[in-house]
């Protein structure tokens, strides 16, 4: 009897093509893997993202030594949290301990985690929300120029004294106004004062306090 012989399938150019397509799919798929797995560990990335973002106000006390505020926005930078508003200065010069106060915002979960953060970290001596309390002042501080005559001027001084802002420096051709108060009332001034020739805006980020008489 005669062996059997194995049959032997020869590839045509239409078959190598399809097997170069499917090479090209699976090596595409594990580089967009791979990708994925490359990405910075932000707590943005691997939370809910239909989780409401809130903004909150954190008061840190911390020892005043050169590099502190470098490590504390690094931690903030190196995990992907956001800084809506930084300001820090020295509030108690014998016991050399600086106050930085942050405006973030984040889910609740990102919150807690900045907060915790912040807590382990060993110039840290204590970490406040003051959006949590519900007992806290903020204020901000903020220098607002424009550039106009005629009415558009008459217009902005009769505005800047609707909101208790006042003239720091005036010239026939421009007005520079400073104001204090909470964020919402220094967004709104500034809106009013584009149509009216606003050059520029600086502020001083948001700054916090307590309620009541007992500290930090």
């Amino acid at each position: 009897m005669a062996g059997l012989v194995p049959a032997i399938h020869v590839l045509t150019a239409k078959d190598k093509e399809g097997v170069d397509a499917r090479h090209e799919a699976g090596h595409d798929e594990r580089e967009k893997i791979g990708n994925k797995m490359n990405q910075p560990a932000s707590a943005y990335f691997m939370e809910d993202r239909h989780d409401p973002t809130e903004a909150h106000t954190l008061s840190v006390l911390v020892q005043n030594e050169p590099g502190v505020l470098a490590r504390v926005i690094g931690l903030f930078s190196g995990r992907g949290y956001n800084i809506e508003s930084l300001t820090v200065s020295e509030t108690e010069n014998q016991k050399h301990v600086s106050r930085i106060t942050i405006v973030t915002t984040g889910t609740p979960m990102v919150i807690e985690q900045i907060k915790h953060q912040l807590d382990r970290m060993v110039p840290v001596y204590r970490v406040v929300d003051m959006t949590l309390t519900g007992r806290s002042i903020e204020r901000e501080l903020a220098m607002v120029k424009l550039r106009g005559t005629g009415e558009h001027r008459v217009e902005a001084l009769r505005l800047a004294e609707a909101f208790r802002a006042r003239v720091i420096d005036a010239t026939t051709e421009s007005f520079v106004f400073e104001i204090t108060g909470n964020s919402a009332k220094i967004n709104q001034f500034i809106d009013l004062m584009r149509p009216l020739g606003l050059v520029e805006v600086s502020r001083t980020g948001v700054a916090a306090i307590g309620r009541g008489p007992e500290g930090m």
